[in-house]
C-alpha cells in the first residue's frame, strides 16, 4: 500500500476535527431564557405557568416584586401586587402552603395597611368595619317631633358620599287626633315622597342624578314634618340608612 504524505494525514485529521466542531456547534444552542431589547406576543394562543412555576415582574433596576403570580408556598398558589414604589398594593393568598385553603382578598394602602378584605369563613367584608345606626329612642314622645303647620326641619345629619344610591327607612307618627307628612330633603332638595304621618317612609334612589358632581363630597340629609291639621304633634325617626351601588 502506498504511503501517503504526512501533510494528507495531518490534513484529515484537522478535517475531521473541525466537522466534528461543526456538528456539535449546529446541535448546540444556549437556553431561550433571557428576551433583551423585544416582546413577546401571544396570539390566539395562552401563556401557561404549571406545576409550581411562577410569573414574576420586578421593579426596573430592582429584583423587587411588582407581580408575582403562581407558586407561592409549597402546594398554595398565589398573587401579589406592589407599587412602583414597592409598598403592598393587593394580595391573593392564605400563607398556609394548603391547595385548598380560603384565600381572603386584600387591598392594602401605602402604607401597607390593610383597608380591605373579604369574609373568606362567612362571605361579605372582613375590612373596613362598616357604621351601623344603633338603636333609637322607641318612645315617639321622645322622637324628633314638631307642632308647625309649614314644614319644619326635625332631624338632620352629614355624610361623606362614596355610593350613587342611598336607602332611608323613617318610623313616622302623629299625636291623637292630629294629621301630618313627613318628607325627605337632600341638599335642600326634596328626595322621595312625603309620607302621611303614621305610614312608614321607605325609600332608595340615587342622590344625584350625576354621580360625579356629588362623590366625596358631604351630604346633608334632613327630615321635614309639617302638621296639616289644626293642632297637634308629628313625629319622625330614622331606623335604617345606608349607600349602596346604582
Amino acid at each position: 500500500m502506498p504511503q501517503l504524505p504526512e501533510d494528507i494525514i495531518d490534513r484529515l485529521t484537522q478535517m475531521e476535527r473541525r466537522i466534528q466542531q461543526l456538528s456539535t456547534a449546529v446541535n448546540t444552542r444556549p437556553a431561550l431564557n433571557t428576551i433583551t431589547g423585544g416582546e413577546v406576543e401571544i396570539k390566539d394562543g395562552t401563556l401557561k405557568v404549571t406545576d409550581g412555576g411562577t410569573l414574576l415582574v420586578q421593579r426596573p433596576g430592582s429584583t423587587d416584586t411588582m407581580f408575582r403570580v403562581g407558586s407561592w408556598k409549597d402546594a398554595e398558589y398565589g398573587l401579589e401586587i406592589h407599587r412602583q414604589t414597592g409598598s403592598l398594593a393587593m394580595t391573593l393568598f392564605n400563607g398556609d402552603g394548603s391547595a385548598g385553603s380560603l384565600q381572603p382578598l386584600r387591598i392594602y394602602d401605602n402604607g401597607n395597611r390593610e383597608i380591605f378584605s373579604d369574609d373568606v369563613n362567612s362571605g361579605g367584608l372582613a375590612r373596613p368595619w362598616l357604621a351601623m345606626l344603633p338603636p333609637q329612642d322607641s318612645t315617639q314622645t321622645r322622637w324628633p317631633q314638631t307642632t308647625s303647620t309649614s314644614w319644619a326641619t326635625i332631624a338632620m345629619s352629614y355624610n361623606p358620599v362614596w355610593q350613587p344610591k342611598m336607602r332611608l327607612r323613617l318610623s313616622t307618627a302623629a299625636s291623637s287626633g292630629a294629621a301630618g307628612q313627613v318628607r325627605v330633603l337632600v341638599n335642600s332638595a326634596q328626595w322621595g315622597p312625603a309620607v302621611a304621618a303614621g305610614t312608614e317612609f321607605d325609600y332608595t334612589d340615587l342622590i344625584s342624578t350625576t354621580f360625579s358632581s356629588v362623590y366625596t363630597t358631604t351630604l346633608k340629609v334632613e327630615i321635614q314634618a309639617i302638621v296639616t291639621s289644626t293642632s297637634g304633634t308629628v313625629y319622625a325617626t330614622p331606623v335604617l340608612m345606608h349607600g349602596r351601588q346604582s
